[in-house]
């Protein structure tokens, strides 16, 4: 029988996984949040500060460093009866392009922990991506992005994401046969999220950073023509929210499993992006203007020029809502990222 205060989170000392476990460990301070990372591109330091951010107390928690892969998961489910599994260990750098180590640390990994899920009844929510998108509703009506729009790709990053979502298909046909019931597995395709704590993500950093950082490096931020390239950026805190309803952590506690969408439900350009960091950091119009430059061709072949999630499956099989405005919670971050440089230079 499953321990309700046990979690497992894999990539729990990345960006969004150490938010997901210090958010776990907040909600209730007798929770048992067992950290499963390599280490490869977390950091403890990620666990430490997302705990003291979120008030959150001294992390009590559990840390198996091993790969995903060097886990026996029916025996890490049989010994600790997790209320629910967190998958959110991946390979996120979308400019990887070894394919094989990209569908084999993402796609081949996540096999053997949803079946021991399924065999377990264990509750399992994974990480997609809206990579599995590729260009779609790029076009010039710029559409907000449905579920079934997904399957196209342009990069191997979004492929293996794809191949997580069409083996969560296919073993939930077999266990809807066998069972006559669905079982409790939702992929969620997250969008640009961004947030305090990604400051170790390196080029993978939300825009919203990555702009804070060359304004605190004294440089212009920088954009590709003509910035009216637009994103769904979703806060982490949203997205953390969300992540918790899809185990019944939140309002509603019999979520529908499935795949769904993750994002604010908003397209914010770049262009509104940059204005909003300018105004978090309080630069006038003639200070540090933005930088405009022609997009690479290498770019160019598989850049998204536009994304918007379509949130309505998402509220409605699991009664959630996003809460953070896009253009708001950027403003608010970059002025929590320059009060941190003020402090730093203190």
């Amino acid at each position: 029988m499953a321990d309700p205060n046990t979690y497992v989170v894999t990539g729990g000392a990345g960006f969004i996984g150490s938010n997901l476990v210090a958010e776990l460990a907040a909600r209730d301070a007798e929770s048992r949040v067992v950290v499963v990372d390599d280490f490869s591109s977390g950091s403890f330091a990620n666990i430490i500060d997302a705990m003291d951010r979120r008030r959150a107390g001294i992390f009590r928690g559990e840390v198996i460093a091993s790969a995903c892969d060097e886990c026996d998961w029916e025996s890490l489910i049989e010994e600790m009866a997790p209320l629910a599994i967190f998958h959110l260990a991946a390979i996120t750098d979308t400019t990887v392009t070894d394919e094989r180590r990209m569908i084999e640390s993402n796609a081949e990994c996540f096999r053997p922990i949803l079946d021991a899920c399924m065999q377990t009844a264990t509750r399992l929510v994974y990480a997609s991506s809206a990579a599995t998108y590729g260009a779609a509703g790029a076009g010039p009506e710029r559409r907000p992005l449905a579920l079934d729009d997904a399957g196209r790709p342009n990069n191997v990053y979004g492929f293996s994401k794809w191949l997580m979502e069409c083996d969560h298909r296919t073993a939930a046909a077999q266990y809807r046969e066998e069972t006559g019931q669905a079982p409790w597995v939702v992929g969620l395709r997250y969008f640009n999220v961004f947030g305090p704590g990604e400051s170790r993500k390196g080029k993978m950093a939300s825009m919203a950073f990555q702009l804070s950082s060359q304004i605190i490096a004294d440089n212009r931020p920088r954009l590709f023509a003509d910035g009216s390239q637009a994103r769904d950026q979703v806060h982490v805190d949203d997205v953390v929210a969300c992540t918790m309803a899809a185990a019944g952590l939140g309002q509603k506690k019999r979520p529908t499993p499935g795949v769904y969408n993750l994002g604010s439900g908003r397209a914010t350009s770049f262009a509104d992006l940059a204005a909003a960091v300018r105004r978090g950091f309080g630069l006038s119009a003639d200070t540090l203007p933005v930088e405009y430059f022609p997009m690479p061709p290498d770019i160019r072949a598989f850049y998204q020029d536009f994304t918007q999630a379509d949130m309505s499956q998402t509220s409605i099989g699991l009664g959630f809502t996003p809460r953070v405005d896009p253009i708001e919670g950027i403003e608010s971050y970059a002025r929590h990222l320059a009060t941190t440089r003020r402090a730093r230079r203190a």
